[in-house]
This record gives C-alpha cells, sequence and structure tokens, in this order.
C-alpha cells in the first residue's frame, strides 16, 4: 500500500514528477495509467494517446503506463518518440485524452507524465490529479470487462504539416535559423516542421541522449543558452532558437547574441493576434513584464492576469475565449492550438514577423524592452515552511516601501513611487522559492536582488 506521503512528493500541482526509482517506478505509473484510464472511462474516453522523449526511462515507463491503461478497458495508442506539443495536437486532433512521458527540463534521473483530457484540455490537482492521487494511496478499482488494446501511431509528418498551416511563412525572405534542441525532442520534430520552408536550419545538439551530454535542457538557465549564443555568432544566423527537452518551450537569441526576453516575445505575438483578432483578450501570467499587459492593451487587447502553470494558463484560455498567451518561461499557448502550448509554433510567428520586415532581430525587438529584469532567480528552501518564513521575512523588510501585495500566486510586491516589483513563489516541481523582480534600471534590479536575496540565504 503506497503513503500519501509518497504519492505527494510526485503528483504536483500540474504534472507528475520525480526521480526515476524513488517515487516514480514502473509499479506506480503503471497504476497511474489505470488510475487515469478509470477517470477518462468516466469521461466517455475510449482511447489515450500516450508519447515519450528521449530520457533512457522513457520507453519502459509509458510501456508500463499504457499496460495500465488497457487493465481498464481503453485502447493506448503509443505514438513513440515524441514532443510533448506534438502529444497536444494529437489529443486536440483526434479528441482523446493524452499522456506524455517527459520530466522537461529536469535532468537526467527524473521523470513524470504530463496528462490532458481529449481536445488537449488540462489535468491539474483540482482538475484530476487528486483523484488520481486518491486512487494511487487506496488502491485502483480492477474492471470487470474486456481489457483494451495497444496500437503504434506515427504522427510526426502531420503535426508538421498542421503547424505549417498555422503560419503562413511561404512570403519571408530568407533566414538562416540556428537552433540548439540540447539533445532533445526538438533534434526530431525542428527538421519535420521547417521542412520546405524558405529557412536554412544550422542544427546544435540535434542527436536524441536523454543523458543530455552537452548542456541541461533548460534554456531558463543562461548558462545553457552560451553555446547557442556562440553559434549564432559563428553562423552568422539572423536567429537563434533554443527548445527544452521535451521542446514545447523556445527562447529566442538575436543575431547579436544576446538573449530575447520571453515577455518581449509574447508581446510580439500578441500584437500579431490582435491584428487578426481586434479587442481579444490575451493571457499574460503574472511573472511577465509589466510591459506584456501595457502593450495588449496599446493594441487594443484586453490583457488577463493568471497565475504560472499550464494547467492554470489552458484553463483559462477557455474561460476567457483568449486567442494566445504567454508565460515568463517561454511557454506559449495558442487558440488554433486546441489552447494548448507550442514552441515550435511560437518560434514561427517570431520567424513571419522578422521574415516579413527588413531589420535585423535586436533592432525589431528594441520597442518591446521597456523594463529591466532579472530573470527567475532560485534558492533552495528544503521545506515549505522555510520558504513561508523567508518570504514573510521579506514582506516585513519592504513593508514601508510597499503599494501592494497581490498573492495570486506567490506574492507579488509593488513598491511605492516606482514602476518596481518583485514576486516570491514556491516552486511546484522542486524544493525551490523562486524570485523575479523588474524594475525600470538594471541598477535598481541589481539593488532589489541583492537586497532580497541576502534575506531569503540569510
Amino acid at each position: 500500500m503506497r503513503t500519501r506521503d509518497s504519492v505527494d512528493a510526485v503528483i504536483k500541482a500540474y504534472d507528475i514528477r520525480g526521480v526515476v526509482g524513488d517515487g516514480i517506478d514502473v509499479d506506480f505509473v503503471r497504476d497511474t495509467g489505470a488510475a487515469f484510464a478509470r477517470l477518462m472511462r468516466g469521461e466517455g474516453a475510449t482511447v489515450i494517446a500516450v508519447g515519450h522523449d528521449m530520457r533512457d526511462s522513457s520507453p519502459e515507463l509509458a510501456a508500463a503506463f499504457a499496460r495500465g491503461v488497457t487493465s481498464q478497458g481503453l485502447d493506448a495508442e503509443m505514438l513513440g518518440l515524441t514532443s510533448t506539443d506534438e502529444l497536444y495536437y494529437v489529443s486536440g486532433a483526434r479528441n482523446c485524452p493524452g499522456a506524455m512521458f517527459t520530466a522537461s527540463h529536469n535532468p537526467a534521473k527524473y521523470n513524470g507524465i504530463k496528462l490532458c483530457r481529449a481536445g488537449a484540455r488540462p489535468v491539474g490537482q483540482s482538475s484530476g490529479l487528486a483523484t488520481i492521487a486518491d486512487d494511487l494511496v487506496s488502491g485502483v478499482a480492477a474492471f470487470d470487462g474486456t481489457a483494451g488494446s495497444v496500437t503504434d501511431s506515427d504522427v510526426l509528418a502531420e503535426y508538421g504539416a498542421f503547424l505549417r498551416s498555422l503560419v503562413d511563412l511561404s512570403g519571408i525572405r530568407p533566414l538562416t535559423v540556428a537552433v540548439d534542441a540540447g539533445n532533445g525532442m526538438g533534434g526530431l520534430t525542428v527538421p519535420a516542421v521547417f521542412e520546405g520552408l524558405p529557412i536554412e536550419i544550422r542544427p546544435l545538439y540535434f542527436e536524441l541522449d536523454g543523458t543530455f551530454p552537452n548542456h541541461e535542457a533548460n534554456p531558463l538557465e543562461p548558462a545553457n543558452l552560451r553555446d547557442l549564443q556562440r553559434f549564432v555568432l559563428e553562423t552568422g544566423a539572423d536567429i537563434g532558437l533554443a527548445l527544452d527537452g521535451d521542446a514545447d518551450r523556445c527562447f529566442v537569441i538575436d543575431e547579436k547574441g544576446q538573449p530575447v526576453s520571453p515577455s518581449a516575445i509574447c508581446a510580439i505575438v500578441a500584437e500579431r493576434y490582435l491584428a487578426e483578432h481586434p479587442g481579444a483578450a490575451i493571457i499574460h501570467n503574472l511573472i511577465t513584464s509589466r510591459a506584456v499587459p501595457e502593450i495588449i492593451a496599446e493594441n487594443g487587447g484586453r490583457p488577463v492576469r493568471t497565475r504560472v502553470g499550464h494547467s492554470f494558463i489552458k484553463a483559462t484560455m477557455a474561460e476567457e475565449g483568449a486567442v494566445f498567451g504567454g508565460e515568463h518561461s517561454a511557454h506559449y499557448y495558442f487558440t488554433e492550438f486546441f489552447n494548448a502550448d507550442s514552441g515550435l509554433l511560437a518560434a514561427m510567428h517570431v520567424l513571419a514577423a522578422l521574415g516579413h520586415q527588413e531589420s535585423p532581430m535586436s533592432v525589431m525587438m528594441e520597442r518591446y524592452d521597456r523594463y529591466a529584469a532579472s530573470g527567475e532567480i532560485n534558492s533552495r528552501l528544503e521545506n515549505s515552511a522555510a520558504q513561508a518564513e523567508r518570504t514573510e521575512a521579506v514582506l516585513g523588510a519592504f513593508a514601508d516601501r510597499t503599494d501592494s501585495i497581490d498573492r495570486l500566486d506567490g506574492v507579488t510586491v509593488s513598491l511605492a513611487g516606482t514602476p518596481a516589483w518583485f514576486n516570491l513563489r514556491a516552486s511546484n516541481t522542486e524544493p525551490l522559492l523562486r524570485l523575479n523582480v523588474e524594475a525600470p534600471t538594471a541598477a535598481e534590479v541589481d539593488a532589489l536582488v541583492t537586497e532580497i536575496l541576502g534575506i531569503i540565504r540569510a
């Protein structure tokens, strides 16, 4: 019998993730497949699509999940090596639930499962994960009926064609695009998506290797962008793209080898959507730059602020009828992509914007960078009590300088007399307290970061 603590340790707010052999193993995953299938059978599903990334543990875990699915009378459609957004495509296009085996940007020892309902609708803690956790603790009820079957499918070409149908790149000027796949799934999907377009791909680390021999597939960490920054300059590329391990996030490097803020990418894609959908709602999470809601409003759109995390963003997209949504972490969500996120679809919008004008990337993006930002800075605090105590200590230190405190997700503190703000929030997947700071100048950002980290890490 599993304990509640062991299950809660790996079932997070919006996915399942942990160290393989320590919380995540074949038995756990098989039973999770059964619990998910039981939940989906109650909603009328008959088949579940299952994809996996290139981690060494992923094929075995995906197969175990399929055994759990079929034990509950549902069929399992095995997609094999797949990016997360490719799995979302199948879920949306075929209107079936899906399960993606990946730990995204986490190191090789981790694995996990991203689950979705039919139509790529999210499964989070309050929309199914808590029920699955209860079943895993109490034991999944056996199914008194015929077992399901397992079939194999290859949908890569179909997925690539679908993305190309959503963004017209046929009329752009020829572009040289350097892409760092980080030995992740982008090495498989990028060639399929950009096939036949006026784009010359310069590949870096396209070999699928779940041990990540060159660097972690986490472009949010500046150290993991350095190889691409050098590569852009060496190849004379017009733009660089960095993908995370499961290729659902995309970071951008300009032609000078400098990172482009994901908030700026959110703003440029939002402008493109508002040109086609005047007055539409655009989602942004609370960590994106204040420039994002400003630019949305200036273009006649309706900015909608939400919590961090894909299940929250997707749910809000549906509730608000939004056409696009963006996060600080380079997740971008699209109404025509079933309200799901796709790093390559975001990249295609940026390439369309770049290719339909003559300015280099650095010049094109200048007007979107209005403030200086710290990026996300993590501090390891092993339990929630320590995180809460340090957060309250920071609030106390800033009490006489605070204009407002928002507790939508962690604490967002707006400082009096300035556009500066900071957010402190606990990670949903790791024992970390995350800090983001924005201010008018880099010097102001540095001063705030130094002061706040001095309290957190004391």
